[in-house]
């Protein structure tokens, strides 16, 4: 898609990209790990309570993802300011209204799905914190890209025949932000994170803001050309990883009570990187499961690109080598940094579910997109043969 007219055309969508992957991912796996924990200790048992927080929490990311959408085409429109010198009136309306449109309506496909992937899962006995996440993740990605790349493309070619149709497409979904606020104050689970939920999810979106300039960037440079095809895979990994992580301390923390400062068991100090990882504890032992499924998964899909023939980059040994390295270092930080997050917020009263999985995606974001620049740096430094690029 990096190759379509409006990408080329309107180079802040490539800036806005990271922002919306970024808050689709927060937004569905907050959502799903909300769920998990409810569903875990017996909040959605009657039908009439499921009911309620399925209702309170639809409303409530609609509501979020119209906020962030727009905050995130701000952003875009800024950095691409900066970037270019120029302002165009015509191009900062198609963000807008791409950049909020797709968030409304990848939000509502993807919170019905992970409502049915939650109940389902209870249904048939599987921890619904094993599966939800990594499913609101990846699935997350590739819904919001497909709408993002379609919806700009179409409200692209409508501002030469047109000119009203952006600013009515983005005035449409504005207006329907009143009745999702409605909906999700009714409900006192969802009520709370309406009011208190946006400093995370805002300071998310800036840092894959941040992401996304550094993409814009180092694809208009030929020696990262290859980059984009596995920014998503790299990224995902370790955001899947570290969302299954956070969402399974989360629900164990809340089996014991609610978050406070005399939590029990008592919240860790400052766990340690040997403790994350070589302690005896149940999180620890899943920390450890999932750093072993890095470069199996890697490599799995290192060779699905091949296959395919994407990537304008052949894949040495060399290249192969320092790419399962920086990914292996990712996984490792962000695991790190989900046992640290997630302890010192329950210890302060706030609840992981929804204050952990922005900051840690938008974090696995980041990693991961400087760490593969970093890569393909290296790679062209050392002049080899993968940056030879092919068709």
């Amino acid at each position: 898609m990096q190759h379509w007219t409006v990408f080329s055309e309107v180079n802040e969508v490539f800036i806005l990209v990271p922002a919306l992957l970024g808050l689709k991912g927060n937004l569905e796996m907050t959502l799903a790990s909300r769920l998990s924990t409810a569903a875990n200790i017996g909040q959605m048992d009657t039908a009439k309570e499921m009911w309620k927080m399925i209702m309170g929490n639809l409303a409530l990311i609609q509501v979020q993802a119209t906020v962030i959408g727009f905050l995130a085409s701000i952003v875009a429109i800024i950095f691409g300011w900066i970037l270019e010198g120029q302002f165009t009136i015509g191009h900062a309306v198609l963000l807008c209204a791409s950049s909020v449109a797709t968030a409304v309506i990848a939000s509502l496909l993807l919170g019905l799905l992970m409502i049915g992937v939650i109940i389902g899962s209870r249904k048939v006995g599987i921890n619904p914190d094993n599966v939800a996440t990594p499913i609101a993740a990846s699935l997350g990605d590739l819904i919001t890209l497909a709408l993002l790349s379609g919806i700009s493309t179409g409200l692209y070619h409508e501002l030469e025949y047109n000119v009203y149709a952006n600013p009515l497409v983005f005035v449409f979904f504005i207006a329907l932000t009143p009745i999702w606020v409605l909906i999700a104050r009714r409900i006192p689970s969802t009520r709370e994170v309406l009011y208190t939920g946006w400093k995370p999810e805002i300071i998310a979106m800036v840092i894959s803001s941040v992401e996304g300039f550094i993409l814009d960037q180092t694809l208009s440079n030929p020696n990262y050309a290859g980059m984009a095809v596995f920014t998503p895979v790299f990224s995902g990994v370790g955001i899947n990883l570290v969302a299954i992580q956070a969402s399974r301390i989360s629900t164990y923390l809340h089996m014991t009570g609610l978050p406070t400062a005399d939590a029990n068991p008592p919240p860790q100090k400052c766990p340690t990187p040997w403790s994350t990882f070589f302690g005896s504890g149940v999180n620890s032992r899943s920390a450890r499961v999932l750093l072993f499924l890095v470069i199996p998964g890697h490599l799995i899909f290192l060779y699905t690109i091949k296959l395919i023939l994407g990537g304008h980059t052949t894949l040495t040994f060399v290249f192969i080598a320092v790419y399962l390295n920086a990914a292996l270092l990712q996984v490792v930080i962000l695991l790190y940094l989900a046992d640290l997050m997630v302890y010192w917020m329950w210890k302060r009263g706030m609840d992981p579910d929804t204050f952990s999985i922005p900051y840690l995606t938008a974090l696995g974001d980041l990693l991961g997109t400087g760490f593969l620049a970093l890569c393909f740096y290296i790679l062209w430094m050392i002049g080899d043969g993968s940056m030879d690029m092919g068709d």
